[in-house]
């Protein structure tokens, strides 16, 4: 174009040239630049930069009947200190069981797809088809590799509402409750935090007993229900 054409001009030539002028000169004698032909893998590349919604296909429908069929998931960040770290945590809303939770120093999309490779891992590709993961509009989880992968393993994909907590409000209320309840300031380094993590993870999983759950722990509730 008229710009490569002033370029040309001046380093090659020694002239110096108003870009202006040669625009008006090419358009007045008909000089045009050549056109590249569009690259198809361009238009691959932008694709997979663009972020999906999804519409709230749980709908606050948290009372599941059926285990393993329904999962919530977020990330919140721990601080003590000076230190910063992100906890990424799926749970199972029929028993309200923690089913997969990843702790990181950064805040990378491994942070979400770290906890769905866990429930690869826990329940089999298989049985994970047709089930549902709700969760915010986070760049985690519009994030062209997230989505993909959710979609390549069938799993529906839920998202709560633009600026709408209680979309998602059995994370929150997790928490909340781990934030309470988790003494995760006392540790020293990554690998104390690590240990305080897992260790609260067991507790609330095998110890912590709910109301709702028939004032049972969620292990519990679904040995319960499995037995029923």
């Amino acid at each position: 174009g008229y710009l490569r054409i002033n370029m040309d001009l001046k380093n090659d030539k020694g002239i110096i040239m108003n870009p202006k002028k040669i625009y008006r000169l090419m358009k007045k004698y008909g000089i045009r630049a050549e056109i590249r032909k569009s690259n198809p893998y361009l238009g691959i590349m932008r694709a997979n930069k663009e972020h999906n919604y999804f519409d709230n296909k749980l709908n606050r429908q948290f009372d599941v009947k059926k285990p393993d069929t329904v999962f919530v998931t977020d990330i919140t960040y721990l601080i003590y200190g000076n230190q910063k770290y992100y906890l990424s945590v799926v749970k199972e809303l029929c028993t309200r069981e923690i089913v997969a939770w990843k702790l990181s120093k950064g805040l990378g999309i491994n942070l979400s797809l770290g906890v769905i490779d866990q429930l690869i891992k826990k329940y089999g590709k298989e049985k994970l088809k047709n089930t549902m993961i709700h969760s915010d509009q986070g760049v985690h989880y519009t994030n062209p590799l997230y989505v993909n992968k959710l979609r390549e393993l069938n799993i529906i994909q839920s998202m709560s509402r633009r600026g709408n907590c209680l979309d998602n409000a059995k994370m929150e209320t997790f928490f909340g409750h781990f934030k309470d309840e988790c003494d995760y300031k006392q540790a020293k380094d990554f690998q104390e935090l690590y240990k305080i993590v897992d260790k609260y993870m067991k507790y609330y999983n095998h110890k912590r007993y709910q109301w709702t759950l028939n004032k049972m722990a969620p292990t519990q509730y679904r040995n319960h229900i499995k037995a029923a």
